[in-house]
């Protein structure tokens, strides 16, 4: 142990487990394929099509509100509500978040609308609201 393991070694070693990681997937992928889903006829459309995974929400808002203008300024007040809650609260930035009420309210009310927009998203239309709860 003469010479010292960094950089060396360390970064020998580096290299070593970043390449039989490399290995280790291309090998399962090989020797073993998944199947992601059904396997889709490009010669029939479905029902319905969803968009991306993060597009949810937006497709969502789209989908249960009938008037397309209100769809847009909906999605256009989500960016103009998050700019105006540094101002609701008059309290130092680098305080405790749970001393920030509103903003902590706002946080939370909005990551429960984002995920049940998201949820809804891929349920059919008539479940979508209510998340098939009700």
């Amino acid at each position: 142990y003469r010479e010292p393991a960094w950089p060396n070694d360390i970064l020998y070693i580096f290299l070593v487990v970043i390449l039989d990681t490399i290995a280790c997937n291309v090998g399962l992928v090989v020797l073993e394929p998944l199947m992601i889903g059904e396997p889709v006829d490009p010669f029939a459309t479905p029902l319905e099509i969803l968009p991306e995974w993060h597009f949810f929400p937006v497709f969502q808002v789209f989908r249960a509100v009938p008037n397309k203008l209100l769809g847009v300024l909906l999605m256009v007040s989500i960016p103009a509500g998050l700019l105006t809650v540094p101002f609701l609260e008059n309290v130092n930035k680098f305080q405790n978040p749970f001393r920030r009420p509103v903003a902590t309210i706002i946080f939370f009310i909005g990551t429960a609308v984002t995920l049940w927009l998201d949820i809804g998203a891929t349920l059919l239309i008539d479940k979508s609201l209510t998340l098939g709860l009700f």
